[in-house]
């Protein structure tokens, strides 16, 4: 069967029966994050015609402003979850705290972490954004309802990860440890139709991502590194392009098919790094190196990092293997422009 017509249900469904002892609630809570991510890209798609746009007034737990769609997409992604017995716990990026089941409903194995639209600050300007989601098991010995410890597990240990880009077409990327597999919304039947089969994010490119606003507050090794990019040398291909979006799941998606490498390092105003691990930094590692590709602080393997907080943050560098490999030499001074 071509793959334009196989769904995700199809797909996530078949991808299960490699697994002989799997109970079907992976699978099932895989659609149902498809399923919640058609409602937002609905909305997303006629935002300009609705008072969904602007800010609500409101500061989220990281003390930024939450746009009406933020809000919007955090309670459609509660509610298409809440109640499937399939989930102990939640935790989204927009509020504080673990979000528990309802006690009327049944709970399940699995611990759901989200950002329910990355990239919101560009929803004015019609720019791509997404949403970003990690899945992982339940460990805490509390019978029922999740607990911290089931948010807090370091990146190695997720079951899956995934985003949805609401762009020029709805796509959602998702892995469960066996590959990243695509999947592009097909408005005329409603579904996510397979496009983008086993990506495979080359090994190094010529694009890199960033903020060089920050440049002046970046350490040395980090201005050292966008110097040595910025450098015309034949053998090595360089100078690379620079392509900065400002919306991270835009830039990632661009170059987890593309190629390329994106960093937001630390810097003066923010020491230990602006993104957060649970909700951006780890589902983006775990589908970059499914992808072939790496992720990490400038010293250290992202999905290796125990995480200590909901909300914590870190420097972020992900893309092309080698690219990667090699920041992490200029960022720890072994090498120089």
């Amino acid at each position: 069967m071509p793959a334009a017509q196989i769904t995700i249900e199809r797909h996530i469904i078949e991808q299960q029966k490699q697994f002989p002892q799997a109970t079907g609630d992976f699978s099932a809570l895989l659609y149902d994050i498809a399923f919640a991510a058609k409602i937002i890209s609905r909305e997303v798609r006629k935002a300009g015609l609705v008072d969904i746009l602007g800010f609500t007034g409101k500061e989220n737990v990281q003390g930024e402003q939450v746009q009406k769609l933020d809000e919007f997409a955090d309670d459609i992604m509660f509610r298409a979850l809440d109640h499937t017995g399939r989930l102990c716990c939640m935790a989204s990026e927009e509020q504080e705290d673990i979000i528990t089941i309802p006690e009327r409903f049944d709970t399940g194995k699995y611990v759901l972490l989200y950002d329910p639209l990355d990239g919101s600050s560009n929803i004015d300007a019609n720019v791509s954004i997404g949403t970003i989601f990690s899945i992982h098991r339940k460990i805490s010995d509390d019978d029922g309802h999740g607990t911290l410890e089931d948010c807090l597990q370091p990146g190695y240990k997720q079951a899956g990860a995934g985003y949805v880009i609401y762009g020029s077409s709805t796509m959602m990327v998702y892995t469960a440890g066996n590959g990243v597999f695509g999947f592009t919304l097909d408005p005329s039947v409603g579904e996510f139709l397979l496009s983008h089969n086993n990506i495979r994010i080359p090994r190094r490119a010529k694009i890199y991502s960033t903020n060089e606003g920050n440049f002046f507050n970046w350490d040395k090794n980090v201005q050292n590194y966008i110097n040595y990019l910025k450098t015309p040398d034949k053998e090595t291909r360089r100078p690379y392009s620079s392509r900065y979006i400002g919306s991270l799941v835009a830039d990632f998606h661009r170059n987890l098919l593309y190629g390329g490498i994106f960093l937001y390092p630390a810097d003066n105003k923010n020491p230990n790094g602006k993104l957060r691990l649970l909700y951006e930094a780890n589902p983006l590692a775990f589908i970059v190196e499914q992808a072939g590709g790496y992720a990490s602080t400038g010293s250290q393997r992202i999905l290796e990092l125990q995480p200590n907080d909901l909300h914590q943050r870190i420097p972020l560098i992900i893309g092309s293997y080698d690219d990667v490999r090699e920041a992490e030499e200029f960022f720890q001074g072994e090498r120089e422009a």
